[in-house]
C-alpha cells in the first residue's frame, strides 16, 4: 500500500518531492505533508474517543482506551499480507495521465472523517454530551484546513478543472468543494456550543441528567426544553422543531402544555431576576432596559451589518455576470466564478439575516416578559390614592399596547441605523454604475421624502385618533356587557346600539383617512422605481453615455434596494417615537407612590364612613394627622368586602385563596358559612366553576363565599364589610351566631353593619357618621343614640332547612382562564364570508386590478429587454457608417446621446410604449390601492354592525356561561385585527401571490431550461409550507387562548387589590401571573422560532434558484444561446424570490391568523342563541293599564341538566298590590323577575299581564311596560343625568325632583348637579347611594308593575324607612313586587309571597301569616322580634 501512494507522489526524477511549483505549493507536498498526515493524525485521536464509556459510568483515563489504535496496527499488518503480492504485480511506472487523476489526501480525508464523525457520535453520550468536547478534536480537525484551501487554489488557477466540456476534472472540483462544508459546519458548531452546562439535559423535569422516560421512546414536547440541548446543524436549521411541528401536523396540538418549555435563558424566573437586579442598580426604565438586554441586543448590531453588506452582493455579481454574457470570449471560469459568488453571498446572507432576526425576537421577548411582570408588581404595590387617578383599562393598556410598542423598539432601533446606512451604500454603488446620473433619480425621490413624512405624520395622527374612540368604544361595551341585564330589564338596547355606533362612526372616520392615507404610500412607494429608472436613464444618455444590459439591469435591482429606506424609514421612525411615548407612561406608572402603611389621610368625602374605616387599617387610604396602628400587620388581615370580589375559579379554589386543603377546617367554614346547601345542588360541588366576578351566583351567594374565603384565611383580624346586608334574616343569624361569634372566637373582629339587632354581641361598638366617630362604648351605651329600634329576641328553635339554589352556575368543563379553541385549518366559510363582507363586485374588482398592475410591471421590464435585444440585432445589420460605428462597441446599446437629439423613429417607438406602458402601471397601481383601501372599510363596518346586533340580541344565558373577556375581544383585539391589520397584510399576500406568478412567467420565457429546476423546488416548497403552516396556525391560536387569562388575571387583581394586599397574598399572586405569562411565552417563542424554521428553508429555495439560473446562463452562454437581455431581467428578477417566496408564506399564513378573527366574529354573528325577536302588532298603547300579574304553573330551569328554578308556581297578584316576597337565599325570588321579563323563557305554564300572556308580547313591548330596581346597582360611566334618563325623555326638574325623594340631593348637589360624573362603574358613589339611583331610574318610569330586589340592602334602617314611604307615596296606583331581606320592609305590605326551592310556599296578608301555626313567616318575624 505504501509503494502505491509513493509511486503516485513521487513521479520526477531531478527534484522527487518539491515543495514549491509553478507559483505554489506542489500537489505532492500538498497531498502528503498536509493532507494525508493531518487526516492519519485526526483519525488516530478520534479512534481514542471511540470507546469511551456513556454518561453517568465511570470514565477511564483516555490512554486506556487504546485497544483501538492498536487493533488497527493489527489490522495493517494483514493489509500488508494481502496487498503486498498485487503490489508487486504493478508495474516499474505507471501512467502519469492515470495517476494525476488520484489525489491521495481524498482516500485520507474520507477515512479520517468517518471515524471522527463515529467519535462525536460516541461522546454525544459521554459526559461531554452536546457541548463543545475536546479542544482536541478542533486542532485535529484545523490542521486540514491548509490541505483544503490549497487544493482549491491549485483548482482555480488550472482552467482544465473548470472546463465544462472535461466533466471529470469539473467532479474533482465540485467534490474538492465539497470538503469545505463539513469543514464548516464543524467550526461554526464549535463556536457557537448548544449549552455550557454538560449536566443540563433536554428534559424538563430530569434533575439527575437522565431522562425520565426510557432512551427508546420519543418524549411527549411538553417535556422537552426548547432549542437547549440542540447541536449546531440543528440549531442553524431550526431540526429541534421538527418533533413539535409533526405533532402540529397530526392535529395534535392543542393545549398550551403540548409545546415545548423555553430555554434557560429566557425563562421569565430567570429573566426577571436579572431585571429586578438591574432595577435595583438604576431605577430609570430605559437605563434598567439597556444594562439587562443591552449588550446583548447591540451585538447582533455587527450581524446586521454583514447582511446589509451581503446584500450588494447580488447586484454587483449580477452586473459582472452580464458583462460576462455580453462578451462571447470571456474565459467560463468568470461566468464560474460570478455562479459560485451569487451562491456563496445568498447562502451566507440567508443564515445570518436568520441568526439576526431569530436573536432579535429572543431579546424582544424577555424584555417583554420583564416588563410585564414588572407592571403587574408595580400594580400590587401602588397606593390607592395614587391608582384612583387611573382607570383599570389605562393600566391593562400599559401591559399589553405599551409593552408591545416598547418590544417592537427592538426590531426599528437596529433598522435606524442600517436604513441610512444601506441608502448610502445604494447611492454609492449607482454612482459607480451610471455616475452622476443617479442624481436625477434621486432628486425626485428625496423630494418624497418630505411628502412620505407628511404622510407619516397624518397617518400617526388619525392612529391616534381612532384608537381614541376605539378604547372609548371598547370602554362603552365593557360597560353594556357587564350592565347587560339592566339594559335589557330597561329595554335600552336600540340606545347603546346607537351610542355604540356613534363611537364606532368617529372610529371608522379616522380609519378611513387612515387606509387612504395608506392607499397613497402603497401608490407612491410602487409607482416609484419607475420613475427614477426612467429618469436615471434619460440623465445618463443625456450626459453622453451608452447604456447596455448590465448597466440597465444592474440599476433596476439597485433602484429597488433605494426604494426600501425611503419608505420604510419614516415607519422606523415613528415605531420608535411610539415606543418613547410609551416608555414614559411606563416610566409615569413606576413613579407612582407605593402603599405605604405609615401614611393614611382623611377619609373621601364620597365613601361611607365604615368601608372607609375598614380601608384606613388595610393601608388603602393614606393619612393626614393622627396615628394608626396596627398589631400584626404584617400577617395580613382577613377581609371580607362589601362589594363581593370573587376569582374565576371553583367555588373550592376561591375559599382556599391559595393556602393547603384541610378536610376539617374546610368543612367547618362550609358549614359557619351556610354554604352546605348551595354546594349540595352545584353540579359539581365546590368544584363547580363560577362566572367572571361571580357572575353565576346570586348577591346572598357572593357575599357568603367571600366570607367563607376570609375565615379560611385565618388570621388574628377580622375586618367583615358589611357580609349580612345581602342575605335574609334566617342566614344572617347563622352567620353571626356560627361563623362570626363560634368560629372566630379569639379573634380580634371589626364588624361594620346597619343590621342593628346583631350590635348587642359586640365587646365595643363606635358609631361613626360622615366620616367622624360619634361616640365609642358599651352597645348599651350606643344603642340609645341609634334610631329606635327592635331588639332582638332569641330563638332557640332555629330550624336548619334545604332548599333549592338558583342554578345560574356555569357549565362544568369549561375552563377559566382558556377560552374555546377552533381546530384544524381555516374553512372556506370565512373565506366566503370578508368576500362578501367586502362586496362581491368590490372585490373582483380590486383582484382585476391587481393582475393588470402586476402584468403591466412585467411587460414594462420586458419591453426594456426586448428593446436592447432589437437594437443589438439592427446595430448588427445597419449600413449606416454612423450608426456601425455607434453599435461596434461588444456592448449593447439602449440608445445613444445622436439617437435621442435626432430622435429616430425606432427610438420614438419604443421610448412611447414604455412609457406607456408605465404609465399605465402607475394608474393600475392607485386603481389598487384606493379601491383595496374602499374594500377594507367596507367589511369593517359589515362585520362591525353585524356582531355588535346579534351580540345584544343574545340571551341572558349566553352571557351568563361566556368570560366577559372572551366577548370584549371580539371587540376589542378581533375588529381591531379586521380593521386594521388583516387588510394590511392581506394586500401584501395579495401583492405577493401576483409577483410571484410575474416572476415565474418572466424566468421561464428568459430561461424556459428554468423550469426543470423549478418543478421539483416547488414540490419541496408545497410540501415544506404545508408542514409549517398546521403547527404555525395551532401555536398562533395557542398564543391568543394563553394571552387572555394574563390579561383576565391582571383586570381581575386590579379589581380584587384591596383583598390581595389585606391579606398579605401579594407574593402568590406575583408567582401566578409569572405562570400564565410564561405559558404565554413558550406559544409566542415557538411561533417566532416555527416562522424562523420556514424562512431558512424557503431562503434556501431562493438560493437554489438564483445558483440554478447563474449556471444555466453560464451553460447556455458556452453555446451561444442565449440574450444577455433576458437573463438579466430573469436574474434580476429572481435576485428578490427569496423574499418573495418568505413573503408569500408569511403573509399567507399571517392571513390565516388574523383570518380567525373574522372567523370569531362570524361564531358570535351566526351562532348565538338570540331572544325572540317577534312584535305584537295589535298591542295597545297603553297596555297594561291594571297591572294585573297571573302566574300559572310556571316551571322554569336555566339549563338543561339543573334543577328547577321556578317549579310549578301559581298565584295571582291584583292590580294595585303590593306583594313582599321573602326565601332563603336561592329559593327562586330573583327568578320570578327573571320570568316575568322574559329573561329566560318558560319550559312549561304561562305568566299573563292584565290578561294576556306575555309570550306573545315583543321583549321590547313587555320590558318597556315594566320597571325594575335590580339587587346589583350598576351606573355606567357618564353624567347623573345620563344614568338616570338614557334616552333624554325627562326634564332636569323631574330628575331632580326624583333626586331629591331617593335623598340623594345633598351628595348630588355637593358633587355638581345633574352633569357630575359618577366615575368608573359608579365608584363616586357608595353601594348604597348606588342603590338610591337605581330607585331614582324607577321612579321615572310610569309602569304599572314594579320590581324591586332587595334595593335598600345596603343603606342604613333610617334611610331605608324613608325610601319605603316614598315608594308607597309613588308607587300608589302601582303593582309592586319587593324582595327583601329585612322583614320591617315588607311589613306593612299588602300580602307576603314566602317561596322555598322554587315553589309557593305561603301567600297571604302579613297579619294572617304572622298568625298561622308553623308560618315560615311567623318564624322569621319572631327571629326579629317584630
Amino acid at each position: 500500500m505504501e509503494r502505491l501512494g509513493l509511486r503516485a507522489l513521487f513521479k520526477g526524477t531531478s527534484n522527487p518531492f518539491p515543495v514549491w511549483q509553478d507559483g505554489h505549493v506542489s500537489p505532492c507536498f500538498n497531498q502528503l505533508v498536509l493532507g494525508v498526515l493531518p487526516h492519519a493524525g485526526m483519525a488516530i485521536f478520534s479512534a481514542c474517543y471511540i470507546s469511551m464509556t456513556r454518561w453517568r459510568d465511570y470514565i477511564p483515563p483516555v490512554w486506556q482506551s487504546l485497544g483501538i489504535p492498536q487493533s488497527e496496527l493489527a489490522n495493517g499488518a494483514r493489509e500488508r499480507e494481502v496487498w503486498g503480492p498485487l503490489l508487486e504485480l504493478l508495474p516499474p511506472r505507471l501512467d502519469d495521465g492515470w495517476m494525476d487523476g488520484m489525489d491521495g489526501s481524498d482516500g485520507s480525508a474520507t477515512l479520517a472523517w468517518l471515524v471522527h464523525f463515529g467519535a462525536i457520535t460516541v461522546l454525544q453520550r459521554t459526559a461531554f454530551r452536546r457541548t463543545r468536547g475536546p479542544p482536541l478534536l478542533l486542532l485535529l480537525v484545523l490542521l486540514s484546513v491548509p490541505n483544503v484551501a490549497i487544493t482549491l487554489w491549485i483548482y482555480c488557477d488550472n482552467q482544465e478543472y473548470l472546463n465544462l466540456t472535461e466533466p471529470l476534472e469539473l467532479a474533482r472540483f465540485v467534490l474538492a468543494s465539497a470538503r469545505t462544508l463539513p469543514l464548516l459546519v464543524y467550526i461554526l458548531a464549535f463556536a457557537f456550543p448548544c449549552v455550557t452546562d454538560a449536566r443540563y439535559t433536554l428534559y424538563i423535569n430530569a434533575v439527575d441528567g437522565s431522562p425520565l422516560v426510557p432512551e427508546s421512546t420519543q418524549p411527549e414536547t411538553g417535556e422537552m426544553v426548547a432549542e437547549d440541548g440542540s447541536g449546531g446543524v440543528s440549531r442553524l436549521f431550526y431540526l429541534w422543531l421538527n418533533p413539535l411541528l409533526r405533532r402540529g401536523q397530526r392535529g395534535e396540538l392543542d393545549r398550551p402544555a403540548d409545546v415545548y418549555h423555553l430555554p434557560r435563558k429566557l425563562r421569565t424566573t430567570v429573566v426577571c431576576r436579572y431585571f429586578h437586579q438591574c432595577w435595583e442598580a438604576c431605577r430609570r426604565l430605559l437605563r434598567v432596559l439597556h444594562k439587562a438586554f443591552g449588550l446583548r441586543y447591540y451585538v447582533l448590531g455587527a450581524l446586521k451589518v454583514a447582511v446589509n453588506m451581503l446584500s450588494f452582493a447580488g447586484p454587483l455579481l449580477l452586473s459582472s455576470l452580464l458583462n460576462f454574457m455580453e462578451d462571447r470570449e470571456a474565459p467560463v471560469s468568470w461566468g464560474a466564478w460570478c455562479a459560485l459568488g451569487l451562491f456563496a453571498s445568498t447562502l451566507l446572507s440567508s443564515f445570518l439575516q436568520n441568526i439576526f432576526v431569530f436573536e432579535v425576537s429572543k431579546v424582544a421577548l424577555s424584555a417583554r416578559a420583564a416588563l410585564v411582570s414588572a407592571i403587574y408588581g408595580k400594580a400590587l404595590q401602588v397606593s390607592g390614592s395614587s391608582l384612583a387617578g387611573t382607570t383599570m383599562g389605562e393600566v391593562v393598556n400599559l401591559m399589553s399596547t405599551d409593552t408591545d410598542r416598547v418590544v417592537n423598539f427592538c426590531s426599528s432601533f437596529h433598522e435606524l441605523w442600517s436604513l441610512p446606512f444601506r441608502f448610502v451604500i445604494t447611492l454609492y454603488l449607482l454612482y459607480l454604475q451610471v455616475g452622476v446620473a443617479f442624481l436625477g433619480g434621486l432628486g425626485v425621490a428625496l423630494l418624497l421624502v418630505p411628502f412620505n413624512k407628511f404622510l407619516a405624520t397624518r397617518i400617526l395622527s388619525n392612529n391616534q385618533h381612532m384608537l381614541r374612540h376605539k378604547d372609548s368604544r371598547v370602554k362603552l361595551m365593557t360597560e353594556i356587557l357587564f350592565g347587560i341585564r339592566i339594559i335589557k330589564f330597561y329595554n335600552w338596547e336600540p340606545h347603546f346600539t346607537q351610542k355604540v355606533s356613534d363611537c364606532r362612526k368617529q372610529e371608522l372616520s379616522h380609519l378611513k383617512a387612515l387606509k387612504y392615507l395608506d392607499a397613497m404610500c402603497v401608490y407612491t412607494w410602487a409607482a416609484l422605481p419607475v420613475v427614477i429608472s426612467i429618469l436615471t436613464f434619460v440623465t445618463y444618455v443625456l450626459l453622453g453615455n451608452q447604456l447596455t444590459a448590465a448597466k440597465v439591469f444592474t440599476t433596476l435591482a439597485l433602484v429597488g434596494m433605494l426604494i426600501i429606506p425611503l419608505n420604510a424609514f419614516p415607519w422606523v421612525l415613528n415605531g420608535i417615537l411610539e415606543a418613547k411615548v410609551s416608555l414614559d407612561r411606563i416610566q409615569r406608572f413606576f413613579k407612582l407612590t407605593n402603599q405605604d402603611l405609615q401614611a393614611h389621610y382623611a377619609l373621601g368625602r364620597l365613601l361611607r364612613a365604615l368601608t372607609s374605616l375598614l380601608a384606613a387599617l388595610t393601608g388603602e387610604l393614606n393619612r393626614r394627622s393622627g396615628v394608626v396602628y396596627v398589631a400584626g400587620r404584617e400577617a395580613g388581615f382577613g377581609l371580607a368586602s362589601q362589594e363581593p370580589w370573587i376569582q374565576h375559579a371553583s367555588v373550592r379554589d376561591n375559599i382556599l385563596f391559595g393556602k393547603d386543603y384541610d378536610p376539617v377546617f374546610y368543612q367547618a367554614v362550609i358549614q359557619a358559612c351556610a354554604l352546605s346547601d348551595d354546594l349540595n345542588v352545584l353540579p359539581n360541588g365546590d368544584k363547580t366553576e363560577v362566572g367572571e366576578n361571580g357572575v353565576t351566583l346570586s348577591g346572598g351567594q357572593k357575599a357568603r363565599l367571600v366570607l367563607a374565603r376570609a375565615v379560611y384565611m385565618d388570621k388574628d383580624i377580622y375586618l367583615l364589610d358589611d357580609p349580612l346586608a345581602a342575605v335574609d334574616t334566617d342566614v344572617a343569624e347563622h352567620l353571626m351566631k356560627r361563623c362570626i361569634m363560634e368560629l372566630l372566637r379569639g379573634k380580634t373582629r371589626i364588624l361594620c353593619t346597619h343590621r342593628i339587632e346583631f350590635v348587642d354581641k359586640a365587646d365595643m361598638v363606635v358609631l361613626m357618621d360622615n366620616g367622624t366617630i360619634v361616640k365609642t362604648g358599651t352597645p348599651a351605651e350606643i344603642l340609645p343614640l341609634v334610631e329606635a329600634m327592635p331588639k332582638k329576641r332569641k330563638n332557640d328553635h332555629n330550624v336548619k332547612e334545604k332548599d333549592g339554589v338558583e342554578q345560574e352556575e356555569e357549565e362544568p368543563g369549561l375552563s377559566p382562564d382558556l377560552c374555546q379553541k377552533q381546530m384544524g385549518g381555516l374553512a372556506w366559510k370565512v373565506y366566503q364570508t370578508y368576500w362578501v363582507a367586502v362586496g362581491g363586485v368590490l372585490a373582483a374588482s380590486i383582484l382585476m386590478s391587481l393582475l393588470l398592475m402586476q402584468a403591466s410591471k412585467n411587460v414594462s421590464d420586458w419591453w426594456l429587454s426586448h428593446w436592447i435585444s432589437e437594437l443589438k440585432n439592427n446595430g448588427s445589420t445597419t449600413t449606416n457608417v454612423s450608426s456601425s460605428a455607434a453599435f461596434s462597441s461588444p456592448h449593447l446599446l439602449l440608445f445613444s446621446p445622436v439617437g435621442l437629439i435626432n430622435m429616430s423613429s425606432d427610438v420614438k417607438f419604443y421610448l412611447t410604449v414604455y412609457a406607456s406602458i408605465a404609465t399605465a402601471n402607475t394608474v393600475f397601481t392607485a386603481l389598487r390601492a384606493f379601491l383595496f383601501a374602499y374594500g377594507a372599510i367596507c367589511a369593517a363596518t359589515a362585520i362591525h354592525n353585524r356582531l355588535l346586533d346579534r351580540v345584544l340580541k343574545a340571551t341572558v344565558c349566553f352571557f351568563d356561561t361566556t368570560p366577559m373577556g372572551r366577548i370584549l375581544n371580539r371587540f376589542s383585539s378581533d375588529l381591531y385585527t379586521v380593521d386594521d391589520s388583516l387588510p394590511f397584510i392581506l394586500n401584501i399576500l395579495l401583492a405577493n401571490v401576483f409577483g410571484l406568478l410575474g416572476m415565474l412567467v418572466v424566468i421561464s420565457y428568459g430561461l424556459p431550461w428554468v423550469l426543470v429546476l423549478l418543478l421539483p423546488l416547488a414540490l419541496v416548497y408545497h410540501r415544506t409550507q404545508h408542514f409549517y403552516r398546521h403547527t404555525s396556525r395551532e401555536l398562533k391560536r395557542l398564543c391568543s387562548i394563553t394571552l387572555s387569562p394574563v390579561y383576565s388575571h391582571f383586570s381581575e387583581t386590579l379589581t380584587g387589590l384591596g383583598t390581595i394586599r389585606a391579606s398579605g397574598s401579594s407574593a402568590r399572586f406575583e408567582e401566578e401571573i409569572a405562570r400564565r405569562l410564561e405559558q404565554n411565552q413558550r406559544c409566542l417563542f415557538l411561533s417566532n422560532a416555527t416562522t424562523q424554521w420556514l424562512s431558512i428553508r424557503l431562503q434556501m429555495i431562493g438560493v437554489a434558484v438564483v445558483t440554478g439560473l447563474g449556471v444555466i446562463a453560464v451553460v447556455q452562454h458556452q453555446y451561444n444561446s442565449v440574450d444577455p437581455g433576458l437573463v438579466g431581467l430573469s436574474l434580476s428578477y429572481a435576485l428578490s424570490i427569496t423574499n418573495l417566496l418568505c413573503g408569500l408564506i408569511f403573509s399567507f399564513t399571517q392571513t390565516e391568523m388574523q383570518l380567525v378573527s373574522v372567523e370569531r366574529t362570524e361564531e358570535y354573528s351566526t351562532g348565538l342563541p338570540t331572544e325572540p325577536q317577534h312584535q305584537n302588532t295589535q298591542l295597545s298603547p297603553a297596555w297594561p293599564e291594571q297591572g294585573w300579574l297571573e302566574f300559572r304553573g310556571v316551571v322554569l330551569v336555566y339549563r338543561d341538566g339543573l334543577p328547577n328554578a321556578l317549579d310549578g308556581v301559581s298565584l295571582v297578584v291584583r292590580p294595585g298590590e303590593k306583594v313582599g316576597i321573602v326565601g332563603r337565599t336561592g329559593s327562586g325570588k330573583s327568578t320570578l323577575f327573571q320570568a316575568l321579563f322574559r329573561m329566560v323563557e318558560l319550559n312549561r305554564g304561562q305568566i299573563l299581564l292584565d290578561g294576556l300572556d306575555i309570550s306573545s308580547v315583543g321583549l321590547s313591548q313587555l320590558r318597556s311596560r315594566l320597571a325594575i330596581i335590580p339587587q346589583d346597582p350598576f351606573l355606567f360611566s357618564g353624567t347623573i343625568r345620563e344614568n338616570l334618563d338614557p334616552c333624554g325623555r325627562h326634564s332636569d326638574q323631574q330628575l331632580l325632583d326624583v333626586v331629591d325623594q331617593c335623598h340623594l340631593s345633598s351628595v348630588v348637589n355637593r358633587m355638581g348637579g345633574l352633569d357630575a360624573e359618577v366615575g368608573e362603574r359608579g365608584r363616586s358613589f357608595s353601594v348604597g347611594q348606588r342603590q338610591l339611583l337605581c330607585l331614582a331610574r324607577a321612579l321615572l318610569t310610569q309602569a304599572k308593575v314594579l320590581c324591586i330586589d332587595e334595593a335598600t340592602a345596603s343603606v342604613d334602617q333610617k334611610t331605608d324607612k324613608l325610601l319605603q314611604q316614598t315608594i308607597r307615596e309613588k308607587f300608589q296606583d302601582m303593582t309592586v313586587l319587593t324582595i327583601a331581606h329585612r322583614i320591617n320592609t315588607i311589613m306593612d305590605c299588602d300580602r307576603v309571597l314566602v317561596m322555598h326551592a322554587g315553589k309557593v310556599v305561603e301567600f297571604d296578608t302579613p297579619a294572617a301569616l304572622c298568625q298561622t301555626d308553623h308560618s315560615i313567616l311567623q318564624r322569621l318575624v319572631g327571629q326579629t322580634g317584630e
